[in-house]
């Protein structure tokens, strides 16, 4: 499998999970969805915005490589987040649009990358920061990891509300092989 290749199927699967997950998220209650429940962001609102600033931090991160690119274009425009905890939106509808616009973002650019364009080292400075360096496939693997930890965070404390998302495994979209 190619390296592009890996990457779509994860921008894909994302782009599915978001939208389940914020389908379920959709019919709660504000009081709810901003109630503490003891995670380690608080509460789902919070988790969820917590993501999106992850990925907004990340995929800015990305510009050297991908700034020639029009899918990139949304990214660029988007204020870099000062902290992992910021608020980008002040409600369920704003969050869910920055969902949908990084998703379609990562969607896009994955589908257009290139295995060397993957391959390319970016430098960047953690939020203490500390430099690194590291391939764009490599960091685009982490964002995927860090999208699924914290919306597993999520279905866990939205199965404790009693609502079931359904199945989220990845096996469950891909293809099967001849």
């Amino acid at each position: 499998m190619k390296l592009k290749d890996h990457v779509y199927l994860m921008a894909d699967y994302n782009q599915w999970m978001n939208q389940k997950v914020y389908e379920a998220v959709g019919a709660m209650t504000p009081e709810k969805l901003h109630q503490d429940q003891g995670a380690f962001f608080g509460s789902i609102f919070a988790s969820l915005n917590h993501i999106c600033v992850g990925d907004t931090l990340w995929l800015k991160r990305f510009e050297s490589v991908l700034h020639s690119y029009d899918a990139y274009a949304p990214i660029a425009a988007l204020d870099m987040p000062e902290t992992l905890d910021i608020f980008l939106a002040n409600n369920f509808i704003d969050l869910k649009d920055r969902r949908v616009l990084l998703d379609e973002a990562l969607l896009e650019l994955a589908s257009l990358l290139t295995d060397e364009e993957l391959l390319q080292p970016i430098s960047y400075q953690n939020s203490k920061g500390v430099a690194s360096k590291k391939t764009l496939f490599n960091l685009l693997m982490h964002v995927f990891n860090h999208q699924t930890h914290h919306r597993g965070q999520v279905t866990t404390l939205l199965s404790q509300s009693g609502i079931d998302i359904g199945v989220t495994d990845l096996v469950f979209i891909q293809p099967n092989v001849n």
